[in-house]
C-alpha cells in the first residue's frame, strides 16, 4: 500500500510539467515561423483586416524596400468575402483594389500564387510598407518555403509602385 502511495505522489509531481511540454503543432509552428523569420520576413500577431474576426492571426509580412513603397490593395479569399466584393482569381476577391492598375504581367504573376495558396490562406495584403500574407500555419517550414521564391518576386514588382504616387526616382530612370 506504501508503494501505491509514493506512485500516486511521483504523479502528482510529474503530471504538471506533462502539461507544460509542447503539443506536435505547437512544436511545427514554432518551427515553422523561426524558419521563416531566418529567411528575413517578419511573423507577427495580429487582428487581420476582415470583418467579424476578432482573434489575432498569423501574419508574414515581406518589407518593401523603405524608397520603394508598395501599393495599398486587400485580397480576401471567397469564404470570407462579401459576394458583393469584385472578383479577382478563382477563389479570391478585392476588399480593396489599387488605384493604379497592376500590369497584365504583375496580375498574371499574382494570380498564379493566388492559386497556389493553401486553403487557410484568408487574405493577401499590401501596403506602402509590406506585403503580407494572413494564413492558420497549415504546412510546416519545406511546404511554405515553395511560396518564398514567388512571394519575394511579386513584392519586388510591386515595390515602387505606391498608390499616392510620392515615390522618389532618380534622374534619367524611367518610373515604374
Amino acid at each position: 500500500m506504501t508503494w501505491f502511495f509514493i506512485l500516486f505522489a511521483l504523479l502528482l509531481v510529474v503530471s504538471p510539467v506533462m502539461w507544460l511540454k509542447p503539443s506536435p503543432r505547437q512544436r511545427r509552428i514554432s518551427a515553422l515561423r523561426t524558419a521563416a523569420i531566418k529567411t528575413g520576413l517578419t511573423v507577427k500577431l495580429e487582428k487581420p483586416p476582415l470583418h467579424g474576426i476578432e482573434t489575432t492571426m498569423p501574419a508574414y509580412r515581406w518589407r518593401y524596400p523603405q524608397e520603394r513603397p508598395g501599393p495599398d490593395f486587400v485580397l480576401v479569399r471567397d469564404d470570407h468575402a462579401s459576394a458583393a466584393l469584385k472578383a479577382f482569381a478563382h477563389g479570391w476577391r478585392w476588399r480593396r483594389e489599387p488605384l493604379r492598375p497592376l500590369p497584365e504581367a504583375l496580375e498574371v504573376r499574382l494570380k498564379a500564387l493566388l492559386e497556389r495558396l493553401p486553403q487557410d490562406a484568408i487574405v493577401v495584403e499590401s501596403h506602402r510598407h509590406a506585403l503580407t500574407l494572413w494564413w492558420w500555419e497549415s504546412q510546416d517550414f519545406p511546404r511554405f518555403s515553395t511560396y518564398l521564391e514567388d512571394f519575394v518576386a511579386l513584392r519586388d514588382a510591386l515595390a515602387g509602385r505606391p498608390d499616392d504616387g510620392a515615390v522618389s526616382v532618380p534622374l534619367g530612370q524611367p518610373r515604374a
